[in-house]
């Protein structure tokens, strides 16, 4: 069982590292989830991983790293917080 945590976490920082690398690259994106894992981690295919996705994106928002904003249709956006650039891991 610590193997698979292990295993899961490393997969945690990984999608980490590639959206913040994603807006360092892109300062000025934005995106709902779906686009986030269709355009931003393609190379990765992440369409299976989108629950994953979805936890580092909430825990990136808790650390101020990305904002989110609700659209009037109930889709999430989500981009880099202006106010609290994160360092690159």
């Amino acid at each position: 069982m610590g193997h698979r945590r292990s295993d899961d976490e490393r997969g945690r920082q990984e999608v980490e590292r590639a959206v913040l690398a994603y807006l360092h690259r892109h300062p000025d994106a934005a995106d709902t989830l779906d686009g986030i894992v269709s355009w931003w981690l393609p190379q990765q295919r992440y369409e299976t991983e989108r629950e994953r996705i979805e936890r580092v994106l909430s825990v990136l928002v808790e650390r101020g790293a990305l904002r989110c904003d609700r659209l009037p249709d109930g889709a999430v956006l989500y981009a880099l917080n202006r106010d609290t650039r994160p360092p690159l891991h």
